[in-house]
């Protein structure tokens, strides 16, 4: 969908609480004739693009859900990446209700489930309507998982009141009941619209979930709900999804011919889409191709779980290497650049990345190369002066339904076709052969397949592992377990502020 239907997204923002200030740095501004009649293709559109800012970009709802776990840190590096402290508190878990990123992915959020309910109210075709109802069904989820509590409001409801809100218990209801009803009426595909498997692998997460939303202190894993996530599992299973024999192609240039791939967002190459460059420029230093800005780094502790055979962990790839000296993957050790030449840093020194990464990096002949850089999305260097490169923003992949349907299986007793599963991914990756699955090989798996896909603070609720210690982080409170309602929604009297906020 074209940049131009960003259009509503001002809108959203503004009327989704009713209470809210409208902020001068979204993306566009919304006349009346956004949500009128006959401009439903329009508004559909619209919704597809208001999801680029939260979620097509490190900074967001990613960085909500991956600064926050054992994947990703962001160091300050003397005056770089310090932004009031704004990364630290994300990884040490010491964030407060006026935590602006926090705050900003709430709203936009809600923007798109805003613009989503809009389409409804215009006149859409049942096909239109299963669309915008599964990316309202989509971001409401998010929601759902990052504050426990939920805005909305039905077609045609005014905006002039502030929104009705949701628990927990009530929005899981309503997703699955919303998912099941809109499965027959979206079509078969392709990955790059709303479609049937799409809807399927959203209820698989509310299912695999919905002990944790409703205890996160707890979860609990009721078996029937289980049993929904393997019967899912079995249904997308019959359209012909493959794990895609390069990991890395998943999120190529070419990504649109991922046969593992089942719900991404188009971007076509220097025409449409934006940010999804800052998946190789937060991390990569200023004096690589393409020069970034230094920043997102991995842990070595979360590092070391991959085997030196575990094709996720990266190498060379065409179309990149040879270019510009860049590699896919964990990026660690000496850089070079196309020619194999060795870079070095902005003081001189080699730019040869290291394991060794603190909160706050204080030596200035190491903080430029403190911190493992990923590229997990190849880079487009033919459309890499546009900001707009050719690939896909992944959402879903075949190889997470799987890992899922795992993980009923195990936590069900079915550990011997719990463990099938995660060897015959495995076995594509080149990774080696598991003897035995415990829930902590499998986190650990989910780890080494999904990393900074925007799925591991989830993960680490759902296994008891979120407010656990770990490199640079201590133990932190169980209040950490949900996002605090921004200061600037709190004037909404129907949403609560979360508990120690």
């Amino acid at each position: 969908m074209k940049n131009k239907y960003i259009l509503a997204f001002a809108m959203a923002a503004m009327s989704f609480s009713g209470c809210t200030k409208l902020d001068e740095g979204l993306n566009g501004q919304v006349g009346s004739g956004a949500v009128s009649s006959g401009n439903v293709a329009g508004v559909l559109g619209a919704t597809y693009a208001a999801m680029i800012g939260p979620y097509q970009a490190p900074w967001n709802w990613s960085a909500l859900q991956e600064v926050t776990s054992d994947e990703i840190i962001v160091p300050t590096r003397a005056g770089d990446w310090d932004d009031n402290g704004a990364w630290r508190s994300l990884h040490l878990h010491k964030w407060a209700p006026d935590h602006s990123r926090i705050s900003d992915v709430f709203r936009d959020l809600n923007s798109i489930s805003y613009v989503a309910t809009s389409v409804l109210n215009a006149g859409p075709t049942a096909d239109q309507a299963a669309q915008a109802r599964f990316l309202r069904a989509f971001s409401q989820f998010s929601v759902l998982d990052g504050w426990g509590q939920v805005p909305y409001r039905d077609p045609g409801e005014g905006v002039t009141k502030p929104s009705r809100v949701r628990n927990a218990a009530d929005e899981i209801a309503y997703l699955i009941s919303e998912l099941n009803t809109i499965i027959p009426n979206l079509p078969d595909g392709p990955a790059n619209v709303a479609n049937k498997n799409a809807a399927r692998t959203l209820l698989m997460k509310i299912y695999l979930n919905k002990g944790a939303f409703l205890n996160r202190n707890a979860p609990t894993f009721d078996a029937a709900d289980m049993a929904k996530v393997i019967s899912l599992a079995d249904e997308i299973g019959s359209g012909g999804y493959v794990l895609t024999p390069n990991y890395f192609d998943n999120f190529s240039p070419t990504n649109h011919l991922s046969k593992e791939n089942i719900f991404t967002a188009q971007n076509i190459g220097g025409v449409n889409g934006s940010d999804l460059d800052g998946q190789w420029k937060c991390t990569t230093h200023y004096n690589q191709d393409p020069s970034g800005y230094n920043g997102f780094c991995t842990l070595s502790n979360f590092y070391s779980k991959f085997e030196a055979t575990d094709k996720r962990r990266g190498g060379t790839y065409a179309g990149q290497t040879e270019v510009a000296g860049v590699r896919v993957g964990f990026l660690v050790g000496q850089q070079v650049n196309g020619k194999g030449e060795p870079l070095k840093d902005r003081k001189g020194n080699p730019l040869a990345f290291t394991p060794e990464v603190s909160i706050v990096e204080r030596d200035p002949n190491h903080l430029e190369v403190a911190g493992i850089r990923v590229i997990k999305y190849p880079i487009d260097y033919a459309n890499s002066g546009s900001k707009k490169p050719d690939n896909d923003w992944v959402y879903f992949r075949y190889a997470d339904v799987l890992l899922m349907k795992a993980e009923a299986q195990l936590r069900t007793a079915q550990s011997a076709a719990a463990l099938t599963i995660v060897n015959s991914i495995r076995t594509v990756r080149g990774a080696s052969i598991l003897p035995s699955l415990t829930l902590d090989i499998l986190l650990d798996e989910r780890g080494r397949e999904l990393y900074w896909e925007s799925f591991r603070r989830q993960d680490l609720i759902r296994f008891g592992k979120f407010l656990a210690a770990w490199e640079e982080k201590p133990a932190s409170e169980a209040k950490y377990l949900l996002f605090p309602i921004p200061e600037n929604q709190i004037g909404n009297p129907n949403l609560t502020q979360n508990p120690g906020y």
